[in-house]
């Protein structure tokens, strides 16, 4: 059964849901041994009732590997262009790099964050290139496609 707009439901997902998983499953990764008041805060992460964060990232894990197997079909049957994986692999790279460095940024720690300066410094420029690579080239299928 084919489901109408599925494989473009699938491409919008997938992108979206992949750094919440990372962020969601990878938790708060504070300094051990010291009290939360103690505790130094980049960026301080959100304020969420315990579990909450597993929870959402299971959820969106779950929506991650759904849309990838509705991908992969759709490429499969021809149901979805496979040069269309050249915008999404991007943007998926683009989120990995975002859900670990969003936890980095919020971890807890004593004194300066050190991964939060890399981060910013090593992964945003990274980051900025993949998604700046896609949309070229998600502009460019879009007008060359057809």
């Amino acid at each position: 059964m084919k489901i109408p707009g599925t494989p473009t439901a699938a491409a919008a997902v997938l992108p979206v849901a992949l750094p919440v998983a990372v962020w969601g499953l990878l938790g708060q990764d504070d300094y051990q041994g010291v009290p939360p008041s103690r505790l130094d805060y980049f960026v301080r992460p959100p304020e969420l009732p315990p579990g909450l964060d597993t929870a959402l990232g299971v959820l969106a894990l779950t929506a991650v590997v759904v849309s990838a197997v509705a991908l992969a079909r759709a490429t499969c049957h021809h149901a979805f262009d496979r040069r269309w994986w050249q915008v999404l692999s991007p943007l998926l790279a683009a989120g990995l790099l975002a859900g670990w460095g969003w936890r980095v940024l919020t971890a807890g720690t004593i004194g300066a964050n050190i991964g939060a300066g890399v981060v910013l410094m090593a992964f945003g420029p990274v980051v900025a290139a993949l998604v700046l690579a896609a949309a070229g080239r998600g502009i460019w299928l879009a007008r060359h496609s057809g």
